[in-house]
């Protein structure tokens, strides 16, 4: 599904230029949960964005679903995401003027799905996350973690292969942040979809089936475990669930 091989990132810093990311090799297979870590500066947002295409490398090559990013130009970039990848970040981006239900079938509204259908997904969508009462409600009107599920129901709603996650939790408290991961690993148990997050948590990070440690552009572990939830019990990951 994603197969990174000798990635390299630089940046201009000044006079200088700063290696994000040195020669980096990852391969995520389908219906993983893979949690990135490290230390502020590690380079592990800068992995997320390379690996969704947000970011252009400048070494090496990335591939999705067998597709090189660098064979795509700047639309198809754009449109193989929209159709294959799912974003939820730590700022929920949401629109204050928009109802729920209207945010999340934007993104479709903009990529061309009829309306009616949109707004049958976006509904989908905003129920499986457990928020449905609140689909007409605005963002104003609702607490951080129920935004936080309508940007996961954004994401979810184009039924994308792949979602990133970049510090999901950052914004929210340890219950609330409970609440939500514990989401994120349920729905890779039922459609098992791909998940990646960023993290600077260890109780989020000890979510994942999978944790990858970075350090100075490098992955430095990969180390593979039953998740958890954050009070400690086990969740059951994806390839066990039977489902």
């Amino acid at each position: 599904m994603i197969d990174a091989k000798g990635v390299w990132k630089r940046y201009d810093a000044g006079k200088h230029k700063v290696d994000a990311l040195r020669g980096l090799d990852l391969l995520v297979r389908p219906g993983e949960v893979v949690a990135i870590m490290g230390p502020s500066g590690c380079g592990k947002t800068t992995l997320l964005n390379c690996l969704s295409g947000l970011d252009v490398i400048d070494g090496g090559t990335i591939k999705i679903a067998g597709r090189d990013l660098k064979d795509l130009t700047d639309n198809q970039r754009t449109d193989f995401r929209a159709r294959e990848m799912g974003f939820v970040f730590q700022t929920y981006n949401l629109l204050p003027v928009l109802t729920g239900i209207e945010n999340v079938e934007l993104p479709m509204l903009v990529g061309g799905v009829r309306p009616s259908v949109a707004r049958k997904r976006a509904q989908e969508a905003i129920d499986m996350v457990g928020v449905g009462e609140w689909a007409r409600h605005r963002p104003a009107e609702m607490s951080g973690g129920q935004r936080q599920r309508f940007t996961i129901a954004r994401a979810l709603a184009t039924r994308p292969a792949i979602v990133w996650a970049d510090e999901p939790t950052g914004a929210l408290d340890t219950e609330t942040s409970s609440g939500i991961m514990d989401l994120m690993v349920q729905l890779n148990r039922q459609n098992a979809q791909t998940f990646v997050w960023v993290t600077h948590s260890e109780e989020v990070g000890a979510l994942a089936q999978r944790l990858i440690r970075m350090r100075d552009g490098l992955i430095v572990s990969d180390t593979k475990d039953a998740p958890v939830h954050l009070d400690g019990a086990p969740l059951v990951p994806a390839a066990a669930s039977g489902d």
